[in-house]
């Protein structure tokens, strides 16, 4: 058994990012993933965002780890083999807009007439059911009507993207590959496979903490803070004196007066760690633009180097603010091996972000490039459904493969 997933087949049926990320994480298991893209064409994130030697980077870090067949799923007898294929799988991973598998006689009583213990993982903007079912939806649709963009940005300004229009779409890859493998237990105890319902909206609100909570008991409306946190202070993003920020979070008064001795030991500061004004997190928060000031003007007079490592003698949560570059560049992302290198056949030896979860007796491995529409026609297509190669001919002359 290559990986912990070693053995199931998973049909990636999906494009763009949600569901064949679901996909990537099971590939990066050990799971034997077959991408069906439709022909000539293939999945559209082929031509998303940057590119390098006409290659779309989206489609090199996020097609990787699996094997490539066509198939024209509104075609008859691409649906016939669509059918074949689900025979010899353990899931079925998409994406498309709800109804659009029934349309093409695809939907899960169809699957399961051929495959009683398949699990159908669908993802989709607003899940199957609802008013708002048929909407077509992306990631940075989702996050808005999730509540994490409303909450992006500064209160004097428009809601800002918060971080990403990839969010939703990695959070609902990430819960729907958790709910596959709930799934596929329950499979493997009784048999039966199952449909799962996963909304790219549900999935960004229920990253959104406590904040329908506070709304339901109290009536409180979360607003934009910019870079400020609703329940901690000091809890923000500060300046430094060579013209960078660091991140400092203070969740307890013990925190909080680790930090100030912090602040007495390098610059003399007087403690004010048990000033009645700022000794408990509800009297901080209340005066939390007086408190972030004073921390401000204590930053602002050292470097991000002596903060940093000030504030890590002292056990106070802190990081640098990092971009790309300097994530690269620093000893933990490279202890880590968090950027590992891999070989992509036209763009060479390129670094990709290293599966996350580090099993002890089953790692994840690197998955294998990203492949051709179709690269594993023959493959799959003549050593999984036998096929010979006149029958793969002529599917190829009718356009369903």
């Amino acid at each position: 058994m290559a990986g912990a997933l070693g053995g199931l087949r998973v049909l990636d049926l999906g494009t763009f990012i949600a569901a064949p990320f679901a996909a990537g994480l099971m590939a990066e298991l050990g799971a034997d993933v077959l991408k069906v893209e439709q022909p000539n064409s293939g999945d559209p994130i082929r031509d998303l965002g940057d590119k390098v030697k006409g290659r779309a980077l989206f489609w090199a870090l996020e097609g990787r780890g699996r094997r490539s067949v066509t198939c024209n799923l509104r075609h008859p007898r691409g649906q016939a083999l669509a059918l074949e294929l689900v025979r010899r799988s353990d899931v079925v991973i998409e994406n498309f807009r709800p109804g659009t598998l029934e349309r093409w006689h695809l939907g899960y009583e169809e699957l399961r007439r051929v495959n009683r213990g398949l699990v159908l993982l669908r993802i989709s903007a607003y899940g199957q059911t609802g008013p708002y079912a048929p909407r077509p939806g992306f990631g940075r649709i989702a996050q808005a009507f999730g509540g994490l963009t409303y909450l992006a940005g500064h209160p004097d300004r428009p809601p800002a993207l918060p971080g990403s229009a990839t969010l939703a779409d990695y959070a609902a890859g990430l819960l729907g590959a958790f709910a596959v493998l709930a799934a596929l237990r329950h499979r493997d105890v009784t048999g039966e496979g199952q449909v799962i319902d996963v909304s790219l909206f549900e999935s960004i609100f229920r990253f959104t903490d406590y904040m329908a909570l506070a709304y339901d008991a109290v009536g409180t409306v979360r607003e934009r803070n910019g870079s400020t946190a609703p329940h901690a202070a000091p809890h923000n993003h500060y300046p430094t004196a060579d013209g960078k920020w660091i991140a400092i979070a203070c969740t307890s008064d013990r925190i909080f007066r680790r930090l100030v001795d912090a602040m007495v030991e390098s610059a003399g500061e007087e403690d004010w760690s048990h000033d009645p004004r700022y000794d408990s997190m509800e009297k901080r928060l209340a005066r939390r633009e007086e408190v972030d000031a004073r921390v401000a003007a204590w930053t602002a007079r050292s470097t991000l180097a002596d903060l940093a490592a000030g504030l890590d003698a002292a056990e106070v949560p802190n990081s640098p603010i990092f971009s790309v570059a300097d994530a690269f560049a620093d000893p933990q992302y490279k202890a880590r091996e968090t950027l590992i290198p891999v070989e992509d056949p036209v763009l060479g030896t390129i670094h990709v972000p290293a599966p996350v979860a580090r099993l002890s007796l089953t790692p994840a491995q690197p998955p294998a490039p990203a492949p051709e529409p179709g690269e594993h026609n023959a493959e799959v297509y003549g050593g999984l459904l036998g096929m010979s190669g006149d029958e793969l001919r002529q599917l190829r002359q009718a356009g369903v493969i």
